[in-house]
């Protein structure tokens, strides 16, 4: 791999900006930049450690600054950002899907088709990473410009036919619950909530991490929310999640969930 020149790597990205709204011409130099800063040493290994896509092992400054160039052109020509998108999803590799998340989370969220992109590749991605940015930096526009439109789709993503998308809505929600901007809980503890009754323990990581999050934004809210889903069920595997979910909380949720736990047996016997 060349040292980066990044007078030349900004070249090169500049280069691709021109031809944004030619997705087979755009593919066909992204290749070019990609293969010209492979790592041969590391190349020979055909996948990333944690990823289960072909990848270039592409530098981390390579993938920003393309991302840098083509962020501003996206949000000028959606429909083109959507279809340049298609096309690197298609085109299969780590590099390439990562870049068609990042075009999606900078497209207006009034671009009809987005949503239907958003949950048919989130269903079908099987790459953490791919995954990760789909539900974090894909979602950046709609869960900062319309939150309702946002909880809309997520509420989609967690309606009980949906188990397979159950764990992609619940990440989806974290980085809207951590952002300091909002401060709207019920909606999420109404969406939520069909689903801490039934508690799948497949979701044990997920429910934890969301936990965690909601008792930072609020407490008290939390811990009364908890309290209501102990008291409101008669199954016991909301006491049973919550049991082992424990030790990973914030302790002084452990603590409130120690006395919450013993009155919900109490109750039961």
């Amino acid at each position: 791999m060349p040292a980066i020149d990044l007078a030349r790597l900004k070249k090169q990205t500049a280069q691709l900006g021109d031809i944004f709204d030619q997705p087979s011409v755009f593919l066909r130099e992204l290749r070019e930049v990609l293969e010209f800063y492979v790592n041969r040493t590391l190349r020979s290994q055909s996948v990333a450690p944690s990823s289960v896509l072909p990848t270039y092992r592409t530098p981390i400054v390579v993938l920003r600054q393309i991302e840098k160039e083509l962020g501003p052109i996206a949000e000028g020509q959606p429909i083109q950002a959507l279809e340049l998108a298609d096309a690197l999803w298609d085109e299969g590799w780590l590099e390439t899907k990562l870049l068609a998340a990042f075009l999606l989370g900078r497209i207006p969220p009034q671009e009809e088709r987005l949503l239907a992109r958003l949950t048919a590749w989130t269903q079908s991605v099987r790459d953490p990473e791919v995954r990760a940015a789909l539900l974090t930096t894909s979602l950046t526009r709609l869960r900062q410009e319309t939150p309702d439109l946002f909880l809309i789709l997520v509420k989609e993503w967690l309606h009980p036919a949906r188990q397979r998308m159950w764990s992609n809505g619940i990440q989806a929600l974290v980085p809207l619950i951590s952002s300091p901007d909002f401060d709207n809980l019920p909606p999420i503890f109404e969406i939520v909530e069909p689903i801490l009754k039934v508690s799948p323990a497949t979701l044990q990581y997920d429910l934890q991490e969301l936990i965690i999050v909601l008792f930072e934004a609020s407490p008290d809210e939390t811990t009364y929310f908890l309290q209501q889903i102990l008291k409101g069920t008669r199954s016991p595997l909301p006491s049973i999640a919550l049991r082992r979910m424990s030790p990973e909380l914030p302790q002084e949720l452990q603590v409130i969930l120690r006395e919450m736990l013993r009155e919900a047996k109490t109750k039961t016997r």
